[in-house]
């Protein structure tokens, strides 16, 4: 079992992120009209999966408008996945100019956060998502995961590209 820290006090996450060169599992998540979105609607694509626990916080905001720069231009799909509400999620991108990434939430299941190894089991934001990436290329392989150790840290956002090209 994974562990991370929020301010350095260690919260366990079940399961372990999908390794590079293993199949990305299927999801169901709703996107901002209420429609379910699964792997296979972005089937044929490089996909960046930006995990956060909140859009509603510095950090994950400062994350996503961090991927939406540098994705500007890119031909991949940036998959932003959160507990927030579908509503709030496309609140949070309007007001930031996020137009690079497309908001997804976890709000009908929390099987996303168990199948990605990002689910909080303890502590305060038990039952949403630590902060991971997870780029996954046209074939739906794995070429990248991180599970960012601290949560309130941002991820590595080079090696995260690296692994797109």
């Amino acid at each position: 079992m994974a562990t991370v820290t929020l301010r350095g006090k260690n919260i366990r996450i079940g399961g372990e992120l999908p390794a590079a060169g293993s199949p990305a599992p299927d999801f169901i998540l709703v996107d901002q009209r209420l429609d379910d979105k699964t792997l296979a609607d972005y089937k044929g694509r490089k996909k960046i999966l930006v995990i956060v626990p909140s859009l509603d916080t510095p950090v994950c905001s400062a994350s996503a408008k961090r991927f939406n720069e540098l994705l500007a231009g890119e031909d991949v799909t940036a998959l932003l996945i959160s507990a927030d509400l579908p509503f709030a999620m496309g609140r949070c991108c309007k007001g930031a100019g996020l137009n690079n990434v497309v908001p997804l939430s976890m709000m009908r299941s929390r099987r996303f956060a168990r199948d990605y190894g990002v689910l909080m089991l303890d502590g305060p934001l038990a039952g949403i998502t630590a902060r991971a990436v997870v780029v996954v290329d046209e074939t739906d392989t794995v070429a990248y995961s991180e599970l960012v150790k601290e949560i309130t840290h941002e991820p590595d956002y080079e090696r995260a590209l690296a692994a797109l090209r």
